[in-house]
């Protein structure tokens, strides 16, 4: 696979321009990191142009999340899920990373690992916590062949291709929606305790508080993840909920409309009355939106307290009849539907 030259790559934040970085200085007029002459070619031998340059032509690459930038600070304290390859004295040729025009973006193949989500993966980039053949790289966007490219995060060599796992997990009232809990409380972690030590590497996909029981997906496919998790690809979850007080015919509508809470706006996408009984009625609500127990508060703010509240399911998944603390396999036909719903 042929290198290319570093045009058209995304460019680089402000706190970031001094592209990529191996950690030693640049004298002017000096060396650029890898070695090669700075303002001088790029992997492919094509000359780059500097920023502003005459004649430069318009990048069309896409803007990074609509402007965004990852979050460095972020970066440095996030957690590292990678798994550690079995050999890891591979060394890279001396010259530095490797672009390629049709390779894929650095932080997809960090997500596709294992590593984090994609978005985390951004931020461990943009901390200066990933090195592809032996070069610390800070930018983001930059594409590498992921059969060819040493990566490391942390130092260590991490595993590119691995076996994909997709679960789905109801999980029971009073556990924490966390791999781990520093006050010792239960949490899912402890319900996939064994395949973790025998180093496979799982993402929750969202979370529910510890009250909430229901469904929640499980996987080491980071951009699944990432997408189902974003609000862009608006992932529709539907819970079941148990409100003390008897709801009204009109509040569907209210609640389709939006009310107002201390974080934004906030609305249903369905909403339906199912049952009332002395004093409580069972309601079903589909909604998008992530944030943190927003169901919970949707229905506090227009009076009707939650009682009980579980998550049925996301997307195409649905939680069915499985017991709580049990753990299911999805099945072809349910990943397809996943990709599918964030189109993938």
């Amino acid at each position: 696979m042929g290198t290319a030259s570093r045009d058209g790559r995304p460019g680089q934040g402000d706190g970031d321009r001094r592209s990529r970085s191996t950690g030693k200085g640049n004298a002017s007029g000096g060396k650029a990191a890898g070695g090669r002459p700075a303002g001088g070619k790029g992997a492919g031998g094509k000359k780059r142009a500097g920023k502003g340059a005459p004649g430069q032509q318009p990048s069309s690459r896409k803007p990074h999340r609509k402007g965004s930038r990852p979050d460095v600070a972020s970066g440095r304290v996030r957690l590292n899920n990678a798994k550690p390859a079995r050999h890891q004295t591979s060394a890279s040729a001396g010259d530095g990373a490797t672009y390629v025009d049709d390779g894929m973006r650095l932080q997809k193949v960090l997500a596709a690992a294992g590593v984090a989500s994609r978005r985390g993966a951004e931020e461990l980039i943009a901390a200066g916590r990933v090195e592809v053949d032996g070069e610390i790289v800070v930018e983001q966007g930059l594409r590498i062949d992921p059969n060819t490219a040493i990566i490391k995060v942390d130092g260590a060599r991490v595993i590119i291709d691995e076996t994909k796992q997709y679960l789905a997990l109801n999980k029971p009232k009073g556990w924490q929606s966390t791999m781990s809990d520093e006050q010792g409380r239960p949490c899912i972690g402890d319900l996939v305790a064994e395949r973790v030590m025998s180093g496979q590497r799982l993402f929750h996909v969202g979370r529910l508080d510890a009250d909430t029981e229901g469904l929640i997906l499980l996987t080491n496919d980071g951009e699944l993840a990432h997408r189902l998790m974003h609000p862009s690809f608006e992932v529709p979850k539907t819970y079941l909920a148990t409100v003390r007080g008897e709801v009204p015919r009109g509040l569907g509508r209210v609640l389709r409309k939006g009310v107002e809470l201390d974080d934004g706006p906030a609305s249903v996408d369905e909403f339906t009355v199912l049952e009332l009984h002395e004093g409580r009625s069972l309601v079903r609500l589909v909604l998008h939106e992530g944030r943190k127990r927003i169901v919970r508060r949707i229905l506090d703010e227009v009076g009707f307290p939650v009682q009980r509240l579980v998550r049925t399911d996301i997307g195409p998944i649905a939680l069915g009849n499985q017991r709580p603390g049990s753990l299911r396999a999805l099945d072809s036909k349910d990943v397809g539907a996943l990709y599918k719903a964030v189109g993938m």
